[in-house]
């Protein structure tokens, strides 16, 4: 399988496997797609991790095949292409994405649909399909403008340069750096501990941060008052409530 799902202690690690380099070719984008869909609704699966191993994140995509596709070809595989990583980024639940060594084109793309990203001190990050004559498809346009701005995300995606994770975590492209040895033990760090919070309380705030982000203010502020008023339906809320209260804060129990 070029896609794998592991779980343990709630946390299901999402790892690309198509040696050399990962590249995102057709199989693979569709086998990310239903594993992101599963990891979404497992009860047993409450955050995740993205991880292409300890050398490479994703190279991008697989150019020989595209290479083949004529015009016809593509407008028929252009909104797959964009489901497969939008799965991720819809995924209910936390999600951080683990990079080690490059992250480009749709590499960098898959990063971006993660909520937070820990770089390998040896990661290497960018959108170079201007080099090849075309502008990045699965989502890097929007999602990279979002994220760092939209100036940041023209000079790379106009130039198609690679940044190294230092620059990647000045411009925001990335959250944290550490040794590359490092970068799954401490994603996986980050969506443990995140596993055993409220699951719907954080559902509701990933839902309400990505959905207000997309409309106006006001918008936004319904959205989130919502959801805030709907979780005083839930166990989680009692429980948490009731542990601040006879405890102090911090010390609530989700699971």
């Amino acid at each position: 399988m070029t896609v794998t799902l592991e779980v343990a202690e709630g946390v299901g690690t999402l790892r690309l496997d198509r040696p050399p380099m990962n590249a995102l070719d057709i199989a693979t984008q569709d086998r990310l797609k239903e594993l992101a869909e599963e990891a979404a609704g497992r009860e047993d699966v409450r955050a995740v991790v993205v991880y292409g191993g300890e050398k490479v994140f994703a190279a991008g995509a697989d150019i020989k095949e595209m290479q083949a596709m004529d015009h016809t070809a593509m407008v028929l595989r252009a909104r797959a292409l964009q489901d497969s990583f939008t799965a991720v980024a819809r995924i209910p639940k936390p999600v951080v994405a683990a990079v080690t060594g490059y992250a480009l084109g749709g590499g960098c793309e898959l990063a971006l649909c993660a909520d937070y990203r820990i770089a390998g001190e040896n990661a290497k990050l960018g959108q170079p399909e201007i080099l090849l004559g075309l502008i990045p498809g699965a989502g890097g346009t929007q999602r990279l403008a979002r994220l760092v701005g939209p100036s940041k995300a023209k000079d790379l995606i106009f130039t198609g340069r690679m940044v190294k994770a230092a620059e990647a975590k000045e411009i925001g492209l990335v959250d944290r750096v550490v040794p590359a040895e490092e970068v799954y033990t401490q994603a996986h760090a980050w969506a443990a501990k995140l596993a055993q919070g409220p699951a719907l309380a954080l559902r509701a705030a990933k839902e309400s941060i990505d959905a207000g982000l997309e409309t106006d203010l006001d918008t936004g502020l319904t959205i989130e008052r919502n959801w805030f008023a709907g979780l005083f339906a839930t166990e989680d809320r009692e429980r948490g409530m009731r542990s601040f209260v006879e405890e102090g804060p911090g010390k609530a129990k989700f699971l």
